[in-house]
């Protein structure tokens, strides 16, 4: 069985923040996450999980990976978000590259985000901390956001060559771009630090669309997959009968 984790952000926008912790505790839950930690309160998210009994398992870093000329705030941001992770004992972050720069070629983005993510290695080995690099759709999501295919992403992995920086694979958005989600998953299981899973059209819960989530979900077991597996999704009716429904199909 997958280990769930529950974005609260996403699965529970009706409640107060803190509350929706004990929510998806109660749903089942085994771990929250959430975005943007900056304007949070991460004492009380902190406690509220505490009292939850779910350990908090990534929140965003932060950051725009692909202009060199803001590499040094992107380095200094994501550094940032290192050491508030490591204080609240938040084991991931999530790595969004930003957009394609017009007027920049491929090539030289792509080398900045190895460039930015290769200088912060060292300080998330140290905190003990993985950066889990997200690719996004851009078909109907993230419009001109510059990682779009896994293939990219691991290579983007490979070259930064430490154990702290790793891919976040999105079923949902890896769906709509390219498919093939279990061989791609099963072939790369070892660069893959968290996943993310919602059903396609419409970034539902799983079981509402065109993926079969019980074989994507036996795939991931089946290749050793250790991470957790995040719930991201809008659920089209009551967020613990979806979290719920998850947990069924696992």
């Amino acid at each position: 069985m997958v280990s769930l984790s529950v974005c609260v952000e996403m699965v529970y926008d009706d409640e107060p923040f803190e509350a929706r912790i004990g929510r998806a505790a109660e749903a089942g839950a085994d771990a929250v996450e959430f975005w943007d930690w900056r304007e949070k309160d991460l004492e009380a998210i902190q406690k509220a999980a505490e009292e939850a009994g779910l350990p908090i398992v990534d929140c965003t870093a932060g950051g725009s990976l692909t202009d060199p000329d803001e590499a040094d705030e992107a380095v200094e941001t994501i550094r940032e978000s290192i050491g508030t992770a490591e204080e609240y004992g938040i084991p991931s972050l999530i790595v969004t590259t930003g957009q394609d720069q017009e007027g920049l070629d491929r090539e030289t983005q792509h080398e900045n985000v190895v460039e930015v993510l290769s200088r912060v290695a060292g300080d998330a080995e140290e905190a003990g901390v993985t950066l889990v690099v997200e690719p996004l759709n851009t078909a109907v999501d993230h419009p001109g956001y510059f990682l779009v295919s896994s293939e990219e992403g691991f290579e983007i992995v490979e070259e930064v060559g430490s154990d702290a920086v790793k891919l976040l694979y999105d079923v949902y958005h890896q769906q709509v771009t390219e498919g093939n989600v279990i061989e791609t998953i099963t072939e790369n299981v070892d660069s893959i630090g968290h996943v993310h899973v919602a059903d396609v059209p419409g970034r539902h819960e799983p079981g509402t669309g065109e993926l079969n989530y019980a074989n994507v979900f036996d795939a991931i077991d089946d290749a050793g997959y250790d991470g957790y597996v995040g719930c991201e999704f809008s659920p089209t009716g009551d967020p613990d009968e979806a979290v719920a429904g998850v947990l069924d199909l696992d």
